[in-house]
């Protein structure tokens, strides 16, 4: 009976069971009370037991950690004019372009370069993937379960986001054999996602969960080395300028016990999918340049992209976590500007998702992609801050960054309980995808926290500092 009274349900079930006993007292008044109560109590306990069965239960996150580097391996101007000159692979003309592209880039020169830039042979070797891969997902993994006290054996699924690095066996198993993860472990491996592989690894493991208790440990990371560009097509050198070294490792589960410890709560997840649009497949593309040489390209068109994408992508979030004292001043704005025939006006009017959320950890794919998300959204600089630092402290690490972004809002002091926090990530194919929070408890800086030493010098001011021409 515990099971009829302690869900959201139980009115309906007792509703129900009331309705049952005069029904059938309607239609077999011969039968006895009790009779007609042991009846409707067995009918109630099967809806009970079905309700029970496909319930969804709640997703926790427990803790996260990310990834620091040691202070040698980072990336600063100078290292990388170094690496270009001693590569000798590189025209005058893109040499002069990447500078350029660095000095807008919004990094800074505190970001962490990949293992093989300080071996004597610049070439991008497997050997040197595999060590970026295993230093970044051993040390967060470790230091994640150690503050987490949750034993290797617990954990009943691993996923592993890589998009640009699946050697085999695979990153998943990588781990397994490193921590001992139990035989029955579920693994998953994710590739070609882009920068919004953990997102989707957030709302792969969350779809898993909620189903069966259990926990499930996300590990996120890149791999830079063997994808780092030689060549002089621009749209492929842009990467080699914005993107570093970062990993993120997640712990969630859907053990209501765990509750008192749990960091955050999952409120929704969405993803939207738009590469049946031929601009969008393309706007981030793998691909070969025409040479020889394989790179990523960042096509003109992926800024264009990542604006109608998120477009899209708010229209079908919106109704779910705003107000309805904001959807209604939205809709009398749009109403309005469509009435005077003012159609770019009516096309141009968002929401103001500061009413639904107190934090926006939104994916800093780079300055531009930061600046159109700002306009498009009506964003302050307030509301991209974490973004901007995050960018340019650490650089893109991909789809790890919205965690470091996490680690920002936690390290400043401004997580407090009950607050609403959105990750907000694109990726190739063209993705966007989102997942809402709750925080369960203030939030505080970690002992083993990316930003611990420098927070306190953030937020820095982001001029545009003047490139140094020269030759490589």
């Amino acid at each position: 009976m515990q099971l009829l009274f302690n869900r959201p349900s139980s009115i309906l079930l007792l509703l129900l069971t009331l309705t049952l006993i005069l029904t059938f007292h309607h239609l077999h008044p011969f039968l006895s009370i009790p009779t007609l109560i042991s009846l409707a109590l067995v009918v109630a306990a099967a809806a009970a037991a079905y309700l029970s069965a496909n319930r969804s239960l709640p997703i926790l996150l427990l803790n996260y950690s990310c990834h620091l580097p040691e202070p040698e391996h980072r990336s600063t101007f100078d290292l990388c004019e170094y690496f270009g000159m001693n590569s000798r692979r590189y025209s005058d003309e893109s040499a002069d372009f990447m500078r350029a592209i660095y000095h807008k880039s919004g990094l800074g020169d505190e970001t962490y370069a990949p293992p093989y830039f300080f071996q004597a042979d610049p070439e991008a070797r497997f050997e040197f993937a595999v060590v970026e891969a295993e230093d970044g997902m051993f040390s967060t993994v470790a230091s994640l379960l150690l503050k987490a006290g949750v034993a290797p054996e617990r954990i009943s699924h691993v996923v592993v986001a890589c998009s640009m690095f699946s050697p085999a066996p695979s990153l998943a198993s990588h781990l397994v054999s490193r921590f001992g993860f139990p035989s029955g472990v579920k693994t998953y491996n994710l590739s070609g996602m882009g920068c919004s592989a953990g997102t989707v690894g957030m709302d792969l493991a969350a779809q898993i969960l909620r189903r069966s208790t259990g926990y499930a440990l996300l590990v996120v990371t890149e791999s830079t080395g063997l994808n780092w560009y030689y060549g002089d097509n621009r749209h492929m050198l842009v990467t080699n300028c914005i993107f570093r070294v970062g990993t993120a490792a997640v712990l969630l589960t859907s053990d209501a016990a765990a509750r008192p410890a749990a960091k955050f709560e999952l409120l929704h997840t969405l993803r939207s999918h738009h590469g049946a649009d031929e601009a969008a497949y393309n706007a981030a593309i793998q691909t070969d340049d025409g040479n020889g040489g394989i790179g990523v390209a960042l096509t003109k068109d992926l800024v264009r992209v990542a604006g109608a994408a998120l477009r899209s992508h708010i229209s079908t979030i919106a109704p779910r976590v705003l107000p309805a004292s904001e959807l209604l001043r939205y809709g009398w704005r749009f109403a309005s500007s469509m009435a005077r025939g003012e159609m770019a006006a009516a096309r141009a009017h968002v929401p103001d998702f500061t009413k639904a959320f107190e934090h926006m950890c939104i994916h800093s794919g780079g300055k531009a992609v930061i600046d159109a998300i700002g306009r498009i959204m009506g964003f302050d600089e307030r509301v991209t801050e974490a973004a901007r630092m995050s960018l340019h402290r650490f650089g893109n690490t991909s789809s790890s960054l919205v965690f470091y972004e996490l680690g920002y809002f936690e390290a400043k002091g401004r997580i407090r309980r009950g607050d609403r926090v959105w990750m907000l990530a694109f990726g190739t194919g063209f993705k966007a995808c989102s997942t809402v929070w709750r925080a369960l408890r203030d939030g505080s800086m970690d002992s083993d926290s990316p930003w611990r030493g420098c927070v306190h010098r953030y937020p820095v001011n982001l001029t545009t500092r003047a490139p140094k021409v020269g030759k490589i």
